[in-house]
């Protein structure tokens, strides 16, 4: 029997059957009346082509359409003929406006080519650089320019479809006795609002196919999408900080350094040459990120509205990477203290979480990071939504904002008070789930997946795995369930000290 499929606690063999929502969850049960109910105690799975991971697999393609078709009064012309549009509509895109805006109409190659503007050279990462240019190439380059950025939008969303579908289907297997949890991905308000505004998906996508390489024990595959993801958008590469404390509580020293040499090789397998070649475009991104003002979403563009003298760029990014920092040593101290190691969902969701909400931005559209994180880390139906309905009322108060300040049209548009109250919504809809992703931790009977019988489905290595380093209360804890005396009461070391 493999050490991941008993518990840590009792050392019996984990429960095998598939975990059904609607029998531990009141909200799923309720919701389940549409489609006929529950699923019956003597009701064969498994023998027909409705698995879950398809079912979830159509069930997001058309929650995708929809989004789609909420975005149709600017496909129609809202994103030319007229701004206001856009905004009072809700169906914003940057899509469309940057196939002219960064010169993929004229054939310009980013990060080679300037285009004409302030920016001068594509301030994304060059894997998403890649994702916009094959797009471009699918584009038909005959008619206006308002029927190509259709096109490029179109294109574009039929690309990004393609990542929601490998996103649902990864965290529906991520969690082998839970895949129907990977139906709040699919259907999640905030993701069929917001998922082609940008191209976040292709992160989100790459760091779910990340996470699943992990829970199967494949740590170089693992550190190799985590590499491409991080190529994509920069957030993925926080995950490997709480996944360095987690082996290091669990003395997985070699399997870490194998992920980490995975991103780090495939990261640059795709940045070197555009780092050679053109070093001053692929390095427009790091420095737009510098040099960007405090702006939307974020709680700093509330302190600068109500100081008379409000923070330089300079100050906020230092501030910000202080709390960033800050909140990383309390997730890596909460990590080695927590009575029970804690789930890598769990942190990754934390961990994020924190960049999130002390970054000095918050587009709609990095909801989509946490989606996935959040229904990984807590699968309660409740919770997640009422989180949902708080994005939802960020995703719509942005563009009455935006509304009312850039087209003047006052009585459907939302002033600066009111938008600043959406951001506070947000904020604290994003500390909600974080509070009960905590509190689960450090009581991990009220954690969904383990009080199913599971460990850390997630964890691969460390699924099932004994301690070798615990700090303060777990060692004190790890002591007396041992019999063992602690040097200083404050570490624990087990008795395979030697690091795998």
């Amino acid at each position: 029997m493999s050490r991941a499929e008993m518990t840590p606690s009792s050392g019996t063999e984990a429960p095998s059957e598939p975990v059904r929502p609607t029998r531990e969850d009141g909200i799923a049960a309720a919701g389940s009346e549409v489609i006929g109910g529950p699923l019956g105690l003597r009701a064969l799975t498994g023998t027909s082509w409705w698995q879950p991971v398809r079912v979830i697999a159509l069930v997001m393609i058309g929650m995708f359409a929809l989004g789609m078709v909420q975005k149709a009064p600017c496909y129609d012309g809202g994103w030319f003929f007229g701004a206001g549009t856009q905004y009072t509509k809700a169906c914003y895109s940057d899509i469309p406006h940057l196939y002219q805006a960064r010169g993929f109409d004229d054939g310009k190659v980013p990060y080679f080519d300037k285009f004409e503007g302030d920016m001068e050279y594509l301030e994304y990462p060059v894997l998403t650089g890649v994702f916009m240019e094959v797009a471009s190439w699918l584009t038909p380059d005959d008619g206006s320019i308002q029927y190509q950025e259709r096109w490029y939008w179109m294109v574009n969303a039929g690309m990004l479809m393609a990542c929601a579908v490998i996103l649902v289907v990864c965290v529906s297997r991520i969690h082998r006795r839970r895949p129907w949890d990977a139906l709040l991905v699919a259907l999640a308000p905030a993701l069929a609002l917001t998922a082609t505004i940008n191209w976040d998906l292709l992160a989100v996508a790459l760091t779910a196919a990340a996470m699943l390489m992990w829970s199967r024990g494949r740590a170089l595959a693992f550190g190799v999408l985590l590499g491409l993801a991080t190529a994509a958008k920069l957030y993925p590469v926080f995950l490997l900080g709480p996944l360095a404390v987690l082996c290091l509580r669990a003395g997985m020293r070699r399997q870490y350094v194998t992920a980490l040499l995975g991103t780090a090789g495939s990261w640059l397998v795709v940045n070197l040459p555009v780092m050679l070649l053109a070093p001053e475009g692929w390095s427009k991104f790091y420095t737009f990120s510098q040099e960007r003002g405090v702006d939307f979403g974020s709680f700093w563009l509330i302190l600068s509205h109500n100081m008379d003298k409000p923070f330089s760029t300079e100050t906020v990014n230092n501030l910000a990477m202080a709390l960033n920092l800050l909140g990383a040593l309390g997730i890596a101290a909460l990590t080695l203290m927590a009575p029970r190691r804690p789930r890598f969902a769990q942190l990754a969701f934390l961990i994020v979480a924190v960049f999130i909400l002390t970054n000095k931005v918050y587009s709609p559209q990095y909801v989509l990071w946490l989606i996935p994180l959040a229904v990984l880390a807590r699968p309660r139906w409740r919770d997640f939504l009422v989180w949902q309905a708080c994005e939802v009322a960020y995703f719509l108060g942005i563009w009455m904002y935006l509304a009312y300040t850039t087209s003047g049209d006052k009585q459907r548009g939302l002033p600066t008070d009111g938008y600043h109250f959406v951001i506070v919504v947000h904020l604290l809809g994003t500390l909600y789930l974080c509070a009960l992703v905590v509190r689960d931790i450090l009581w991990p009977e009220r954690d969904p997946v383990r009080r199913a019988g599971d460990d850390d489905p997630s964890g691969g290595v460390l699924d099932g795995a004994e301690d070798v380093v615990v700090l303060g209360p777990a060692a004190r804890a790890r002591k007396a369930a041992h019999g063992q005396e602690t040097p200083y009461g404050q570490v624990s070391w087990g008795s395979d000290a030697s690091w795998r």
